[in-house]
């Protein structure tokens, strides 16, 4: 898992295309700036890996100048959002859709041969968290897309039972397992 400048980091490159990715067609806008050292690229803007980056980022426990950032980019990005209402909400419609089929793509590889393909289990969960946190910000998701989501949640309680949080320790006191079952969940025996 990343560190809290890694999410800071991409935050701080958000902020400054938000605007711009809010106005175009893309849901996945490329990224060109550089990450920390020794952490992985940035991945593409989208809203849904904005969202998991600020919930990583109020996860852990911070240092002051760390939270001091953070608080500044979180201003910044929702006076962005707020101006930009609108086209926040279709946007984050738009990832809902395209993030839906990729965990229903995953769960399926995982239904057909579950232990080929346990062990990416813990990276592409992050999209149903995403899934999640794109839900409270979309407006008008189909009634369809929300019977998918409920029965690819019917898939994951058949092929998995509570476990250990799959994420870093540090992470877990933000994604509680309430909230978030499936971060507490392990290939069932």
């Amino acid at each position: 898992m990343t560190s809290a400048d890694y999410d800071l980091g991409y935050m701080e490159a958000v902020a400054e295309l938000l605007q711009n990715y809010l106005l175009s067609d893309e849901i996945y806008w490329k990224m060109t700036s550089n990450s920390p050292p020794g952490e992985p690229g940035f991945p593409s803007l989208t809203l849904g890996t904005l969202l998991l980056s600020q919930q990583r980022v109020a996860s852990r426990n911070l240092t002051t100048l760390q939270n001091n950032r953070k608080l500044s980019l979180l201003n910044k990005i929702e006076e962005i959002r707020m101006k930009w209402l609108t086209a926040w909400r279709s946007k984050a419609k738009e990832e809902f859709r395209s993030r839906l089929h990729l965990w229903g793509n995953y769960l399926e590889d995982l239904r057909q041969d579950p232990q080929g393909n346990a062990d990416r289990y813990a990276y592409e969960v992050s999209r149903r968290v995403m899934l999640q946190l794109l839900l409270g910000e979309a407006e008008g998701i189909p009634e369809a897309e929300l019977q998918m989501l409920r029965g690819l949640d019917g898939i994951i309680e058949g092929l998995m039972s509570p476990g250990e949080f799959v994420w870093d320790k540090d992470l877990a006191a933000g994604f509680p397992a309430q909230e978030y079952p499936y971060l507490y969940s392990q290939l069932r025996e």
